[in-house]
């Protein structure tokens, strides 16, 4: 019997210690930090085009091959005329564009602040020269971010620093403003609007505002602002009908700001950032500020 009670009662101790876990924030532990593959698939903004005289421009089995991936074999338009060398390593990305965000924006001036931040660019990947011909290069997909094609732009290889996330236990619910530069969370990775841990999302805080890698920035909203991103009723930050209200009028300015999470910032240009969530209290949406820690 006693065996059994001690059985028990261990059981809801582990049980309280799991739930009591389960309650405190989830986000990259101390010592960590992004992996290989959210450093370099993130994508960015440049504020000036990049350059594209170096490509892609076909591969083997091109008869029926449309995209390429890790393994395959590929050819670049450049040789050692051009001065390539077996064993060049390049980045390929590509120019994309959200085709609905001009016509369908999430919140009310995201199509304006996403041309703010630049030109968009996917990470497709890297490859690396094994063959060098007189006006062409046979390279290997050595790591694929996406699909890569036809007029891809290649880039020499950069290492991109994979800084250290801090202590997830830092995280301040009711931080106080910062004072420091404050900006928007514009669009996501892939053209997303809503955001958890571990989301990609680009803002539009950057170099000139002196971001850098490794950079934490605080996520936050207010409650019942003008420029609203989801649909709400108005004024339900005090009064909802039916569910009660205060005797006076509180505008979002009146309230308390929520402050939602913490991003790590991977990449920086001059207009925008990359960033990745790592910590996030509520649902993220496009729209949502941010602000450098």
């Amino acid at each position: 019997m006693r065996a059994s009670l001690a059985v028990f009662s261990l059981s809801i101790f582990l049980a309280a210690a799991a739930a009591s876990a389960q309650s405190l924030p989830q986000s990259a532990p101390l010592g960590q930090q992004p992996g290989y593959s959210a450093a370099n698939c993130s994508g960015f903004f440049s504020d000036q085009k990049v350059p594209d005289e170096i490509r892609l421009i076909s591969g083997e089995q091109s008869e029926y091959k449309i995209t390429f991936s890790r393994g395959d074999t590929v050819y670049i338009n450049r040789g050692q005329d051009q001065g390539m060398r077996v064993g060049d390593r390049f980045i390929v990305v590509r120019h994309e564009r959200d085709p609905l965000s001009d016509n369908v924006p999430w919140f009310k001036w995201q199509t304006k602040l996403t041309k703010a931040m630049g030109i968009s660019y996917l990470d497709a990947g890297q490859v690396r020269v094994i063959n060098v011909q007189p006006k062409v290069s046979i390279a290997e997909v050595i790591f694929s971010c996406d699909y890569i094609q036809r007029g891809d732009i290649l880039r020499p290889y950069v290492e991109r620093p994979s800084p250290p996330y801090k202590d997830p236990a830092a995280f301040d619910h009711f931080a106080p403003v910062s004072g420091k530069p404050v900006g928007t969370m514009v669009i996501g990775f892939d053209y997303a609007d809503s955001y958890g841990q571990n989301s990609t999302v680009f803002v539009n805080l950057g170099s000139a505002q002196g971001v850098k890698v490794g950079d934490y920035l605080r996520i936050f909203r207010h409650q019942g602002e003008p420029g609203e991103y989801v649909p709400q009723t108005a004024d339900y930050q005090y009064k909802l009908y039916g569910f009660g209200s205060t005797p006076e009028k509180y505008s979002w300015k009146d309230l308390p700001r929520e402050v939602l999470g913490e991003a790590i910032v991977l990449n920086v240009s001059k207009n925008s950032a990359t960033v990745l969530i790592t910590f996030s209290s509520a649902e993220v949406y496009a729209g949502d500020y941010v602000e450098i820690e």
